[in-house]
């Protein structure tokens, strides 16, 4: 399968999504991040929110001196908070700022290849109330900013809509995270677009999540039917779904398991038949 371009660099078609992460220590962190470039992981998500910045300090320990082809990308938008839900909205451009040097800190990074901007306009999750509904323009021009200054390589968006992706295309977008699987393709049209212009569209959710919305494609029977045939997992039939739906899809499935990793990865070498992904096409509860 042939690589994707990230921001002018080859990145393997599916990533890995380090979130999980915060909720493992140290030694476990190690051997799933160790294990992903092992079997060639080169595309590695982040954040400075996940975990209080653990996760980046989780990553910073395991994988420095950094592989010269790995990809990491970070977001901003929202900061760490004590209490059952441990997220806040930090929409506001100096709050930015403030996150991108945390990522440097606690990476060991002098430059962040790429961040998304996560916008709060709509679910799932937070939405943008008070000072955190910021204008977008705001808050490319601080990026802008900090890509000129050199402290990051490019921009992306995340949770974004059309009108948004289109306003931005000036600004050189190189990737695209929205909520996006085979059981959800709500989003097709900002695909389509991404597509259209050599965006990398990068699904996050790809295997479901908490939120009612995006139920697990992995207890759908017609994927776990396919996976049988196949040998493999439901959860690596969705994400062969992806790569096969579009050439410029990036899935970063995140994992606390060594196990379930490697059960992800091999969604890299199921070639699905044309009736088998008819079969597929036809499961979106919203096409």
């Amino acid at each position: 399968m042939d690589p994707l371009s990230l921001a002018g660099r080859p990145i393997n078609r599916i990533g890995y999504g380090a979130m999980q992460l915060e909720k493992v220590d140290r030694s476990a962190a190690t051997a799933v991040l160790r294990r992903a470039v092992e079997l060639g992981v080169n595309h590695l998500d982040t954040a400075s929110f996940y975990g209080d910045a653990t996760v980046n300090e989780h990553i910073r320990a395991a994988l420095t001196p950094y592989p010269a082809d790995l990809v990491i990308v970070s977001k901003v938008g929202a900061r760490h908070i004590e209490g059952d839900f441990p997220l806040e909205l930090a929409q506001r451009p100096h709050e930015l700022r403030s996150q991108i040097h945390r990522d440097l800190a606690t990476l060991g990074l002098d430059q962040v290849p790429i961040v998304n901007l996560r916008r709060a306009d709509q679910g799932p999750g937070l939405i943008a109330s008070g000072v955190n509904v910021v204008p977008i323009d705001d808050q490319l021009a601080e990026l802008i900013a900090l890509r000129d200054e050199g402290l990051i390589g490019a921009i992306g968006l995340s949770n974004v809509s059309t009108a948004q992706i289109e306003h931005a295309l000036p600004v050189g977008i190189v990737c695209v995270q929205n909520a996006y699987g085979v059981l959800d393709r709500t989003h097709e049209d900002e695909l389509a677009l991404c597509a259209a212009h050599g965006i990398a569209w990068v699904p996050y959710f790809p295997l479901g999540s908490a939120f009612p919305q995006f139920p697990s494609p992995n207890d759908h029977p017609i994927v776990g039917r396919i996976a049988g045939d196949h040998g493999v997992t439901p959860a690596a039939i969705a994400l062969a779904w992806l790569l096969a739906h579009s050439n410029h899809i990036a899935p970063i499935p995140g994992t606390r398991s060594i196990a379930h990793l490697e059960e992800n990865l091999s969604a890299a070498d199921v070639v699905l038949t044309a009736d088998e992904l008819a079969e597929l096409d036809g499961l979106s509860q919203t096409s």
